[in-house]
């Protein structure tokens, strides 16, 4: 048995880019910065970055390319490929890619550039925020008490 798996959890080095191949799907690039650290064996902390290429298609490409930033925090799960290539000059070229299958969203920080998306219901949470209020991630809950039987099952 055979098992081409690779999990990364890291920061986008830069800002994806979203590009369509002929047959219309679309394929978003970015390049993701994982970070190890450890004490050698004087004590010193060590820490080394590693970055990988990862390549994402179909409509979680434009989602990825919609929300996500440089410095944004993002897990990719996916498998490893390596293609080639022979550049203008005849030299052959090899990429090292995670082809991912799914990608799911860090947190967001205050420094990040990416934005949930607004609804345009104009809930009291949406208009909250819109004022400039920190809710602080906090669930706003209803004032009055909640009735057992109003609930449907």
């Amino acid at each position: 048995m055979y098992l081409n798996k690779a999990i990364v959890i890291g920061n986008l080095t830069r800002d994806p880019e979203l590009k369509s191949l002929p047959s219309g799907i679309k394929v978003c690039s970015f390049s993701l910065a994982t970070n190890r650290v450890w004490k050698d064996k004087n004590g010193a902390k060590q820490e080394s970055a590693d970055y990988h290429n990862v390549v994402v298609f179909g409509r979680q490409a434009e989602t990825v390319a919609q929300y996500m930033k440089k410095g944004n925090s993002i897990l990719v799960e996916g498998r490893m490929q390596t293609r080639s290539w022979d550049d203008k000059d005849g030299t052959k070229k090899y990429r090292t890619e995670i082809i991912a299958d799914r990608t799911q969203f860090g947190p967001r920080g205050t420094a990040g550039g990416a934005t949930a998306p607004s609804s345009a219901s104009g809930t009291p949470k949406d208009l909250s925020a819109q004022a400039g209020e920190d809710t602080g991630g906090m669930i706003d809950y209803p004032e009055e008490d909640i009735n057992p039987e109003d609930i449907p099952f």
